[in-house]
């Protein structure tokens, strides 16, 4: 019974030391029984640490459960050893397919760690390092050290706490593999698992045969699917929630390859401290890093620690190399204690065909997965890096989101695109997931764009589908989305939902060129929606609340922007006139009204001096002096320009502030308040400049200049700028 730690370089030394002494014929894994099916691939040099075996439910891929394995893993090290010593690997747990089965209606009870609850009471804060202090380094046969081990968690258990009814379903589950393999002949079995388990596996305390079946009768059962996919650092550290986790990876892995070497763990990790620390251009000389490690020794000594952890060295690294400075230690703590690596996985693993053929594409487009973020910028123009785009847009519609939208947006209207991209294990779930919708990446997202098109729930879910079709280059989906598009144009009423349909559709028409898409059935579309949303536009707009006001204002802003970027008359000329007949009618709703007012200036449709009468009469002492801020901020919105260059339109807005009486100014202020607070603070400084003097708004003349007081000014200027001094 070789009880382990998960992920804990100490054990995994143990337990190669301990299976070179047993040398037995059969190697028994804590695991799931259906990983079974991937021994055969753990002797591959291409299946490099840390991975996980995954396993899932074949009809829903988001069940599953990954079995992590790092370098420095004591399952990771049995797997090895047995695939290079010719050793029988069989997996030993509750199968997965139950495990993932539906079982509502269970309780669990609350999982301790008791390797943490020892090394707490023995006064560590490390159970790893008092796993290697208290256990390890106190015995000359790792045999005898685990047998030890198996006796501390025997007391530990008496006390009630392997008492969990789950507990002991997996532990029966375990016996039941061991059994199989004594029947089946082995001589020597050496069982790597959980320290916890080691008591409960030992055929000294093993019930009968039909006490572990009765446990594990009737339990419902799912049909389930195993592979490999790579994992990354990050996700086993303790920090990232997985709860075998440890909190230094990095840190372990040095630990466990420098094992044979003891005089190199301090001073090696030191210097790739420094390395990493130059390479931020922060000063790391070799003398400091000497330093360093005489201050490490020293620390370990003064806590009567038998060597030097990572606390010590982490101390050290603060004080000599990072000048006290926390700041530094973050670096240190991503790049190496954590670590950044990220596994691979051999191509005779069995991927899904979605994973294999997402798999030609990062190798024939050179867009290799990393778990180190960075941005990528793409020049649409270029072949390749156009389809690049075209495969990253391709995933995020799959859900798959290795890259998202960098700084350069994702907007289809320059050549240029930016993406920051990061590669996270759990996408193997989610290709898994998408697979269900075809077995090529263009087929599924053809296939889920299909399907999202029939559960749209209005127009403009259906335009931005439209867009998305041509961002990630998928003609059949198009014409899917845009046949939907059509029938749904014909029968639909609402003038919001055209409204909102139309710059999506006006952004596909308007750079359909850019990637070399054929968007001229979408102008047909185009056309249709404008025309009906142009025509239903005064009535839509009438009787409108406060709430149905503020999106109807956002719709009609939208679609001004979408008929503005096609340029075609036949759009917009209808568009205009209906416009104008809204701005018009002064029964509309003021934040609505005032925007199109505010479009119609802009436009050049309505000249100032007609804005500024409507702007009087809205503001007028017969209005309603809320409606009349409404219909300010909906005409201001923008910038501040309009009042600072218009003479006549400041005036308008100071006398009507001016008048209002004491209590409806308390209700008018946090609306005029947020009408002002969207300039610029420059810009509102000068309106202040303006209206400092009570009664006018035209420019302040400049206040005389005190030529006197700015000599000295000027003079310390010039001295400092090495010129002659004026007197």
């Amino acid at each position: 019974m070789l009880g382990v730690r998960h992920h804990g370089p100490g054990s995994a030394r143990s337990v190669l030391g301990a299976l070179d002494e047993l040398e037995p014929d059969v190697v028994v894994i804590e695991g799931a029984p259906e990983l079974d099916a991937l021994v055969a691939t753990a002797g591959d040099e291409d299946l490099v640490p840390p991975v996980a075996a995954l396993v899932y439910v074949a009809e829903q891929p988001r069940r599953a459960a990954f079995y992590p394995l790092a370098l420095f893993s004591p399952e990771w090290v049995a797997l090895r050893w047995a695939a290079g010593h010719g050793a029988t690997v069989r997996f030993a747990d509750l199968p997965a397919t139950h495990a993932l089965a539906d079982r509502e209606g269970e309780e669990h009870a609350d999982h301790t760690d008791p390797i943490g609850t020892l090394a707490l009471a023995a006064g560590y804060d490390d159970a790893e390092r008092w796993w290697e202090d208290a256990v390890e380094h106190r015995t000359s046969s790792s045999l005898d050290g685990f047998a030890a081990i198996r006796a501390a968690m025997a007391e530990v258990r008496a006390g009630g706490a392997g008492d969990d009814p789950e507990n002991a379903r997996r532990e029966a589950a375990m016996r039941r593999v061991l059994r199989t393999a004594l029947k089946e002949g082995a001589r020597r079995v050496a069982v790597v698992c959980g320290a916890f388990h080691a008591p409960a596996l030992h055929p000294d305390a093993w019930p009968g045969a039909t006490h572990d079946t009765k446990l594990l009768a009737g339990l419902p059962k799912v049909k389930v699917a195993v592979t490999w996919v790579p994992w990354t650092a990050q996700r086993l550290a303790a920090a990232s929630g997985y709860g075998a986790g440890v909190r230094s990876p990095g840190w372990y892995q040095h630990l466990f390859v420098t094992a044979d070497r003891p005089a190199e763990v301090v001073p090696g990790w030191l210097t790739r401290v420094a390395r990493e620390l130059r390479a931020e251009g922060l000063d790391a000389a070799p003398a400091t890093v000497v330093e360093a490690v005489r201050m490490a020794d020293a620390l370990a000594a003064v806590r009567n620690r038998p060597s030097v952890g990572l606390s010590e060295l982490t101390d050290a690294t603060r004080t000599v190399l990072c000048g006290g400075s926390d700041l530094p230690l973050q670096l240190i703590e991503q790049r190496l204690v954590i670590g950044e690596v990220l596994g691979q996985v051999p191509e005779t693993v069995p991927l899904t065909p979605l994973a294999q053929d997402l798999a030609k594409a990062q190798r024939s487009l050179r867009l290799k997965p990393s778990v180190v973020p960075s941005t990528v910028t793409l020049d649409l123009r270029k072949e390749a890096q156009r389809d690049r785009s075209v495969l990253l847009h391709r995933l995020r519609l799959l859900g798959v989101h290795w890259g998202r939208p960098g700084e350069a947006g994702r907007s289809t209207g320059t050549f240029k695109e930016a993406w920051d991209v990061q590669w996270h294990p759990e996408f193997a779930v989610d290709l898994i997931e998408a697979g269900l919708y075809g077995t090529t990446v263009l087929d599924a997202a053809e296939a889920k764009v299909a399907e999202l098109a029939r559960e749209a729930p209005d127009l403009a879910t259906l335009g931005s589908l439209v867009e998305e079709c041509l961002t990630a280059d998928l003609p059949g989906a198009l014409d899917t989305v845009v046949d939907t598009l059509a029938e749904r144009t014909a029968r639909q009423h609402d003038s919001l939902a055209l409204l909102e349909a139309i710059e999506p559709l006006a952004r596909t028409r308007r750079y359909g060129d850019v990637r070399e898409a054929d968007t001229s059935r979408v102008a047909g579309v185009l056309h249709t929606v404008v025309i009906r949303a142009a025509v239903g536009l005064r009535a839509a707009c009438a009787s409108l609340d406060d709430d149905a006001a503020a999106r109807m204002r956002s719709a009609v802003d939208a679609a001004h922007r979408g008929v503005a970027l096609v340029e075609d008359d036949a759009l917009a000329g209808p568009w205009r006139d209906a416009l104008v007949a809204v701005a018009a009618d002064d029964r509309i709703h003021g934040l609505v009204s005032g925007r199109v007012n505010r479009l119609l200036l802009d436009g050049g449709v309505l000249d100032a001096a007609e804005a500024a009468r409507r702007l009087s009469r809205r503001l007028s002492r017969g209005a309603v002096a809320v409606a009349g801020a409404a219909w300010l901020d909906g005409f201001l919105e923008g910038d501040a320009l309009l009042l600072l260059h218009d003479r006549e339109l400041l005036p308008i807005v100071d006398a009507w502030v001016a008048e209002v009486d004491e209590t409806t100014f308390e209700d008018l202020l946090p609306l005029l308040r947020r009408t002002f607070s969207r300039f610029e603070p420059g810009a509102r400084r000068q309106l202040g400049s303006r209206l400092r003097r009570p009664g006018t708004a035209e420019a302040v003349a400049p206040a005389a200049l005190d030529l006197d007081r700015g000599l000295a000014a000027m003079n310390r200027v010039a001295e400092l700028l090495g010129l002659e001094v004026a007197r």
